[in-house]
């Protein structure tokens, strides 16, 4: 019997047409930045400002995001570090025995994917993606696609919601958010900065990103490929191989070569850092929650890194071979920080502010923010940078309708998220593992977006606090 094709399927020829475009049509995620730094100049000129105004803004911002830029550079390798780790590969070889048929496979990937996501978005990318390989190779009849595609799915869901969500940690940070966010947002309430108890530990937060998860694991169930239409990884070309823990250590040839193979430095750092964080969270005023930052999340990786990694000699290797995936960052944020400078230095952010504000009121105000995230999160595919730039004016419009500040970061990680499966950026760490191309996996990431983003739209309306 000839083997069906996706073309029966409406959705995926949809999915298949989008995927061409974007391809197509859509540059480098650094021709993004290139692009929007001149739209946002042009905007600043039509709004009235000085052309003066706006480059000296532009050169102000520049390195006004060093701090921030370091600290996601470290959650990006830290992420990776840890996902590497010979545990981590023994750990993802029992995984990958759980599922026990393909569609079964494919909902069970996406439910790893999104719940690693919630833990740290890096780690999530490096883990899922093996764990996808591995069940491929050990369960015949898995399509390759839809797997690789829900490998990705955290990504594209609850990852700003979680414990690494790079907006609600800065605004929680006064080291990490800039001041001219920290002053809009002090407009609105006491103080510069809004508590995690007031983002993603918000119980309306938790609800909606627990039912975004639930939603799109039970359609990834569903969308799942059967029959004839399935393409395995052998059908693409793609040799599985087993997971393969690294060679032995060298013996030790030398008293710095010991000092490198032996634990004993390792498990005592370990124990130092464990025993500040105990020390640092019990110190935290009110809720200890809330004193969970951007370096406090990449300390816990760095010493989670170490310690299952066991010998300095593997960790330095395995952040070697992380540091890579952390390029685009060190690259691009100097010009989103000068995107920011040009909105929050001039008049630009309340000129935003007042349309945002004109254009809405309090009760559609958080969908509207979560369609814009969205849509310029497809372009500018970086969701702590993207805040830096939105912050002043998306904050500034909900102090003007008495709209909450917290929950407006919560609408801005789901609406973030949701363009990670529109565009291919975030997907490339997860590709490389798997093999596969952008194409092979944005027709699944597409449908998901069609069915998860109209969930967003509703929760951030009807949950406002």
């Amino acid at each position: 019997m000839a083997r069906a094709t996706e073309r029966d399927n409406p959705l995926a020829r949809i999915a298949s047409r989008f995927t061409a475009f974007t391809e197509r049509w859509l540059p480098d995620a650094f021709g993004f930045v290139l692009i929007g730094t001149f739209v946002v100049f042009a905007a600043g000129l039509l709004s009235g400002e000085r052309i003066t105004a706006m480059v000296d803004s532009w050169g102000k911002g520049v390195w006004s995001l060093v701090t921030f830029t370091l600290q996601m550079a470290m959650i990006i390798i830290g992420g990776y570090a840890v996902a590497t780790a010979r545990p981590m590969a023994k750990l993802i070889t029992r995984l990958a025995t759980v599922p026990r048929n393909p569609r079964a496979a494919v909902a069970f990937t996406a439910a790893v994917s999104m719940a690693t996501a919630y833990l740290n978005w890096a780690f999530s990318l490096i883990f899922t993606a093996i764990l996808a390989r591995e069940i491929a190779r050990v369960l015949r009849g898995v399509d390759y696609r839809a797997i690789g595609a829900m490998a990705f799915l955290g990504l594209g869901t609850v990852w700003a919601q979680g414990l690494s969500g790079s907006a609600a940690l800065q605004v929680a940070s006064a080291e990490s958010s800039p001041k001219a966010v920290q002053e809009v947002i002090r407009a609105g309430r006491g103080d510069g900065l809004i508590p995690l108890t007031e983002t993603i530990f918000l119980w309306q937060g938790v609800v909606s990103t627990l039912i975004v998860a639930v939603v799109a694991v039970v359609f990834a169930w569903f969308i799942a490929p059967t029959g004839n239409r399935v393409k395995t990884a052998e059908d693409l070309g793609i040799e599985l191989r087993p997971i393969v823990g690294e060679p032995d250590d060298a013996e030790a040839g030398r008293p710095g070569d010991w000092l490198e193979n032996s634990p004993l430095f390792s498990i005592a750092i370990f124990a130092l850092g464990l025993w500040y964080l105990v020390r640092y969270f019990a110190a935290a005023p009110g809720n200890p929650l809330n004193a969970l930052d951007l370096n406090t999340v990449n300390l816990i990786l760095l010493l989670v890194a170490l310690i299952l990694h066991w010998r300095p000699r593997r960790l330095v290797k395995a952040v070697r071979d992380g540091a890579p995936a952390a390029s685009g960052v060190l690259l691009q944020f100097p010009l989103y920080g000068g995107i920011f400078g040009m909105i929050a230095y001039t008049g630009l952010s309340s000129t935003i502010a007042s349309w945002l504000v004109g254009v809405s009121n309090a009760f559609f105000y958080p969908a509207l923010i979560a369609v814009y995230s969205c849509v310029l999160g497809v372009f500018v595919p970086s969701g702590g940078s993207k805040w830096v730039i939105e912050a002043p004016y998306v904050i500034d419009a909900a102090n003007q309708l008495g709209v909450h500040q917290g929950w407006m970061v919560v609408v801005y990680d789901l609406g973030e998220a949701s363009a990670n499966l529109l565009q291919p950026f975030w997907m490339l760490p997860t590709l490389a593992i798997l093999g596969l191309k952008a194409r092979d996996i944005m027709g699944y990431t597409f449908a998901m977006f069609l069915v998860c983003f109209p969930a967003v739209l509703v929760l951030v309306t009807l949950f406002v606090p």
